[in-house]
């Protein structure tokens, strides 16, 4: 049987300790980055975000305006471009149609996720559930103070089609399609 002293074994110790550290800062760099592919040149291919992106039937927002209770709690596709995203921890964000007419605000299912905050600009496609919600006066002065559009009902309430997502992708957009950077949050 070998015996150690006790200055070899402090060594050993020493050894472990820095190699837990050293495991421990990989698994928090490789969580921090988990979601996110690189090009070859090492820009930002895109972001995923929640549960991965099924296939769904793909709709417009223009189509769910024009019928919101065929789309009601109904997994479902859409697409458009981030116009706001919660600055404070990236809790919502906010859609805008093709068309530039039309937005919703987007939430994310169970709170479960968040996007980047600065993902203003960026192509969005989702999947998730279209609901209404009637905001207390309190909540839609919250809601707007962290940069939401809301429209108010005649008591300071506000009635809001939104979007629960269970799966986000983000993309950058093509150079000729990239928007203004104006933000009311930046």
């Amino acid at each position: 049987m070998i015996h150690f002293s006790k200055q070899s074994r402090a060594a050993r110790t020493a050894v472990a300790l820095s190699a837990f550290v050293f495991a421990t800062v990989l698994v928090f760099v490789a969580t921090a980055m988990a979601g996110e592919k690189k090009t070859a040149d090492g820009g930002k291919a895109m972001i995923k975000c929640g549960t991965d992106i099924g296939d769904s039937p793909i709709v417009t927002l223009a189509d769910v305006n024009k019928a919101p209770d065929k789309y009601m709690e109904k997994p479902v596709l859409f697409e458009g471009t981030v116009q706001e995203v919660c600055q404070k921890k990236g809790c919502w964000m906010e859609i805008v149609a093709g068309d530039g007419k039309q937005s919703i605000r987007v939430t994310f299912k169970d709170y479960g996720f968040f996007v980047p905050k600065d993902a203003h600009g960026m192509i969005a496609r989702t999947e998730g559930t279209f609901h209404t919600k009637v905001w207390s006066k309190e909540d839609a002065d919250h809601l707007e103070g962290e940069g939401a559009q809301l429209v108010r009902n005649a008591d300071g309430t506000a009635t809001e089609l939104g979007f629960i997502a269970t799966g986000v992708e983000l993309k950058q957009p093509k150079e000729a399609e990239t928007p203004p950077a104006k933000s009311k949050n930046e």
